[in-house]
């Protein structure tokens, strides 16, 4: 008689093993049961798993093996797909697989209550139906490309200028996906451009499921959500970047829109790219995907065959704004040390509101600091307000009177006098949105204008009430961050004013002048883009700097060629491949010592494919009262480094380290 199986099970611990249990006592366990569920016991607590594997024979002697308390089979089991998927995050993160495995599932779905009675996820109710628009040569052009080379797995990067229609590609590819009983996954970086692309798809396909799934969903929502994915009622999921890993049985397209977007990479836990796990599934799959964006990460521009890379995706271009007449915004530099800035404004800047206030248009100016003032001060003393648990300034926060952090989230209120010298006369330096917001209303004290960073939006329901007030007419003058800068189109809107841009052009990080081009692109891409011709107006010390000029002629390819020589020279990605091992302490001298031992270990047997670089302390150096350092690993190779890692990661549990020291490692690392 064959032995029975034995279930091999993820748990959500961070320990790189998986761990085998016997069937339910009076069941027995078979092949089917893999993918789903189970409540077992661990120590003396229960968790919830997952079945990896069936297996006969185990390391542990069967005696000592405890049975699982329970099958739960309330769901379909998961997919083999999403076992791929889940499994090559876990390896090429280097992350325990089952903390991957567990952490895509929604928080209901690992809760050891039985989750909450299942009904139909729908957010289409009520949508009004719309016509699609016709189409532009360019656009029937892409969907003809992507059509025609079939429903198998081929990669394109949609390459089109801000207004361009790059949504309404993606509407009609939808489509064929739908037609031919397909799903499709739309994967999107933030929430706050969820609302209006959703309201989009469903006006498009009022009679089709469609469901979200981002961070501002409640945990029964989420749950109702991933279970009508799963079980195949919702055709269409869209997301944020925890939506990669929903379980679709029917998957048939993936598309990531704005796709070079920094959210889309995970910045603590396990820091996995969306964007790159995306492309992963749909070739698992087999279907096609589409990166879509006005200004494409370099590392996707160069796959796209750019500056001699191989030419790994297809590049589809849209040159043109799809609305007929609406042409690109004119672009002009202003020299700040001729038009000297009185609180951070130029006069060609006002003159050019006050235009459009007197045409009853839009503007918006563009300050990406939230806040009233980076800083408070004391000019007699020198005193400011520094975060005493990150090595950054509290920021002055005017309208409730408060100094926060916006790293570690510390508040404080703001003093009456300086803690150090008593002297009551603080200043604040430097300009927020706030600050320029206040500053606009004693300038135009009849204009309407509103403010929108993550103090004013910090939830959807604020959002969706600025939002509707921007596109019913009652708001003159905008002041915002990065989340105006893009997939928002405001009709009314013909001016972008830049402030303080230059920063980031002589920045220590080597990755921010391609930050900088694509915020500046895509803010200016909201001027102008219907009948009402636009304009962007830059602030800048340094009008001839080369981003500026490819910017004023909407050249993104003459941008990305320069970065990547530069890139080339240096030896940055795409040309190399990079892992970033952090450490956490409560001492400098710990972390660096930690990093210094394992650079150590690992340097006798490295080959000459792998450079370590020295420990660092990180460039916000201390937050939330741990301090940071970090060693850079280094290759030309993707494959050889990580074979190292695999093969070599294992050696830091052998590092005796204090026992509030933490360490991660980051591979493919965006921040430096």
């Amino acid at each position: 008689m064959p032995n029975p199986l034995i279930a091999r099970v993820a748990l959500d611990l961070p320990l790189r093993r998986l761990f085998d249990y016997l069937a339910p006592q009076g069941e027995t366990l078979s092949l089917a049961d893999r993918g789903y569920r189970v409540r077992v016991p661990f120590g003396r607590q229960q968790k919830i798993g997952i079945v990896v594997d069936l297996i006969t024979e185990t390391d542990v002697p069967v005696d000592q093996l405890r049975c699982i308390d329970g099958v739960l089979r309330d769901e379909p089991p998961l997919p083999p797909d999403w076992f791929h998927l889940t499994g090559f995050c876990a390896d090429y993160y280097h992350a325990p697989l089952g903390q991957v495995m567990l952490s895509t599932l929604p928080a209901g779905l690992r809760a050891l209550a039985p989750p909450k009675a299942r009904r139909r996820q729908k957010v289409n109710d009520g949508a009004v139906v719309q016509t699609p628009p016709p189409l532009t040569p360019e656009q029937h052009a892409a969907v003809a490309t992507i059509a025609e080379h079939g429903a198998a797995y081929n990669a394109y990067l949609l390459h089109g200028v801000t207004g361009s229609g790059k949504t309404e590609v993606y509407l009609r590819l939808v489509e064929h996906a739908l037609a031919a009983g397909r799903q499709a996954l739309l994967l999107v970086p933030e929430i706050n451009l969820t609302p209006q692309l959703e309201a989009r798809v469903a006006a498009r396909f009022p009679d089709v499921g469609l469901v979200s799934l981002h961070s501002e969903l409640g945990n029964a929502a989420r749950s109702r959500a991933w279970r009508s994915a799963i079980g195949g009622e919702a055709r269409i999921v869209l997301g944020t970047r925890l939506a990669v890993f929903t379980p679709m049985p029917a998957l048939g397209l993936v598309i990531v829109d704005e796709e070079h977007d920094a959210s889309f990479k995970q910045q603590d836990g396990i820091r996995y790219s969306a964007r790159d796990l995306a492309v992963f599934r749909a070739r698992v799959c087999d279907v096609p995907i589409v990166l879509g964006s006005a200004t494409p990460s370099l590392e996707t521009w160069a796959n796209a065959g750019a500056n001699g890379g191989r030419e790994r995706y297809r590049l589809l271009t849209l040159h043109n704004r799809a609305v007929p007449g609406a042409g690109l915004p004119t672009v002009r530099r202003i020299d700040t040390r001729v038009n000297k800035a009185l609180d951070g404004l130029t006069d060609p800047l006002l003159q050019a509101v006050e235009e459009r206030l007197s045409r009853g248009e839009q503007s918006l100016l563009f300050l990406n600091r939230r806040g009233y003032a980076p800083v408070l001060a004391c000019a007699a003393c020198g005193w400011t307000s520094r975060c005493r648990r990150c090595a950054a300034n509290l920021v002055l926060h005017l309208a409730d009177r408060r100094l926060r952090c916006h790293h570690c989230g510390h508040e404080a209120g703001v003093p009456p006098a300086c803690p150090t010298c008593g002297n009551q006369d603080l200043s604040a330096f430097g300009r927020g949105t706030q600050r320029l917001e206040a500053i606009l209303g004693k300038r135009f004290p009849q204009a309407r204008i509103l403010r929108i960073d993550r103090d004013s939006a910090g939830s959807r329901k604020q959002w969706d009430s600025l939002v509707a007030r921007i596109h019913g007419g009652d708001v003159d003058i905008l002041v915002g961050t990065q989340m105006l800068a893009k997939g928002h189109d405001f009709p009314k809107l013909t001016l972008v004013g830049a402030i303080a841009p230059d920063a980031a052009l002589f920045a220590a990080d080597w990755r921010a002048p391609e930050r900088l081009f694509a915020q500046l692109m895509q803010v200016a891409g909201r001027a102008g883009r219907h009948r009402f011709p636009g304009e962007v107006l830059i602030q800048t010390q340094f009008p001839d700097h080369p981003l500026y000029d490819a910017l004023a002629r909407h050249d993104y390819p003459a941008f990305a060629a320069t970065q990547l020589v530069e890139r080339r020279q240096a030896g940055f990605p795409p040309y190399a491949h990079q892992a970033m091992l952090r450490a956490e302490a409560n001492a400098m001298a710990d972390a660096l010592a930690f990093l210094n031992s394992a650079r150590a270990c690992w340097l006798p047997e490295s080959d000459r494919h792998i450079t370590f670089y020295d420990p660092v302390p990180m460039r916000l150096s201390r937050r939330a009262s741990l301090e940071r350092a970090q060693l850079l690993i280094e290759s030309p190779s993707r494959r050889a480094l990580q074979h190292f890692l695999a093969n070599r990661l294992n050696r830091l549990d052998e590092i005796r380290t204090p026992s509030h020291l933490r360490w991660h490692l980051e591979v493919d690392p965006l921040e430096f």
